[in-house]
């Protein structure tokens, strides 16, 4: 990847409006730094065209918003990989091919644990399932860490998140709701789900170490 002039860079911290001028490449640069602005702006010129090329694969609105969604979180993780070989649309693009295999695979899984377990465990499991009082401790410990994560955003973001995993409302219901556009929605959830995403991948370095 090019490297900017340190007076580019400083125009790069400049604005929003100047950040929006930048080149993929110096975005990339941008984010390489941990910049938060310079993704926001990745995010916000590229979410719908990559939306289209998971929407394409997987055919469900719902599962490609959240696939979108979680294939910027890895661009965001995974910046440092960027060899420059390619385009960085081109590599984002090859980040969502691979978060909608995964997500194949993990279909593809679940309907062959299901078929394994045959229809007469099917139709007993909801009666026959019980929590154990672990499983309600670890439930309300992770609703715990949940709540406490969300305390770091602002109010209607949270509300967000909660209308949408929580109510299973679509994005343009939220936005009807809280009288925001789509993509202040879309982007408020990426916001929340890194958070807690990074907030779990810490808990769980902390207890491995």
């Amino acid at each position: 990847m090019a490297r900017h002039s340190s007076i580019a860079c400083e125009r790069c911290e400049s604005g929003p409006a100047d950040l929006r001028a930048l080149s993929d490449e110096a975005l990339f640069e941008g984010i390489l730094r941990g910049s938060e602005a310079h993704f926001n702006v990745l995010y916000d010129r590229y979410f719908r065209r990559v939306y289209a090329f998971v929407h394409a694969r997987v055919r469900d609105h719902a599962d490609a918003e959240e696939l979108t969604q979680e294939a910027f979180i890895a661009v965001f993780r995974g910046i440092a990989g960027y060899s420059g070989r390619s385009t960085p649309l081109a590599w984002i693009y090859g980040i969502a091919k691979n978060t909608v295999n995964n997500h194949r695979r993990r279909v593809r899984a679940h309907i062959e644990r299901v078929d394994a377990a045959g229809p007469e465990v099917l139709h007993s499991a909801s009666a026959a399932w019980r929590s154990t009082p672990l499983d309600d401790f670890e439930m309300r410990q992770s609703l715990r860490r949940m709540d406490e994560r969300l305390h770091s955003v602002t109010r209607w973001q949270a509300e967000v998140f909660w209308l949408r995993h929580v109510d299973d409302l679509s994005i343009d219901e939220i936005a009807q709701r809280l009288d925001r556009s789509n993509d202040a929605i879309r982007s408020s959830l990426y916001r929340v789900k890194r958070l807690l995403s990074d907030g779990e991948r810490a808990r769980a370095s902390a207890e491995g170490a």
